[in-house]
């Protein structure tokens, strides 16, 4: 360890030690970025629901103003629900351009959830009213949307403003499907567990079947509980 890095742990203990307040400490720590690249216009793409066994994929690509600040901000899986709706509304209201999009489980089934995530992002971000110069993209792929540069941030949503306001976006909007379908065939709890492997939702998929909103080439239950479904 080198002197300033000693220093700098050391600082950080002391701030640590002599500091009550933990969200004082996120912020001073763990501050999000509005955007990686200041010079163009910026668009952070970001996708829920990649690991459900029902239900759609859905991305948003968000612009946000240059200089846009929001200390509650954050990737959406580390918000609440209250949250998230409330930053919803913020983020549609303050963002430079905003737009979400889904890519359905019967296109899941045909192209592999991975190519449906980047699809959703591209779908997404066609549906810009202002068009974006450069995207930043969470993860560490994506397919290259056509004249359009991207950096892939690795926990971007937990980084950078512009994607942690896609995750909510798309976190919110696709729990929104979810709730509805949850109306139709209540026996998933799809209101609760939003299409997520939880045991509720696979001891209804053996109780009634898988229904025609899951991933059919998704392990929809562990291999000692298969049940015949083609019969």
């Amino acid at each position: 360890m080198t002197k300033s890095s000693a220093s700098d742990a050391y600082t950080k203990q002391k701030i640590v030690s002599e500091t009550r307040s933990p969200f004082w400490l996120f912020t001073y720590f763990i501050m999000l970025k509005t955007c990686f690249n200041k010079h163009l216009t910026e668009a952070g793409c970001d996708e829920a629901g990649r690991g459900c066994l029902a239900g759609p994929v859905v991305a948003a690509a968000v612009i946000l103003p240059p200089d846009y600040k929001n200390n509650e901000l954050n990737d959406s899986k580390k918000l609440s629900e209250k949250q998230r709706y409330r930053l919803r509304e913020q983020i549609q209201q303050e963002a430079l351009a905003w737009a979400w999009a889904e890519v359905s489980h019967t296109e899941i089934d045909e192209i592999n959830i991975l190519n449906a995530s980047f699809l959703a992002m591209h779908r997404a971000v066609d549906g810009l009213q202002l068009k974006p110069e450069f995207l930043l993209i969470d993860g560490n792929r994506f397919n290259p949307y056509k004249g359009i540069q991207h950096q892939c941030m690795v926990k971007g949503d937990a980084r950078f403003l512009n994607i942690a306001a896609a995750s909510v976006l798309a976190k919110t909007y696709r729990d929104d499907i979810m709730e509805k379908l949850h109306t139709e065939l209540p026996h998933y709890a799809w209101n609760k567990n939003k299409g997520y492997p939880t045991l509720e939702h696979r001891k209804g998929i053996t109780t009634h079947g898988p229904c025609k909103y899951h991933r059919m080439t998704f392990t929809l239950l562990p291999s000692q509980l298969q049940l015949n479904f083609g019969e």
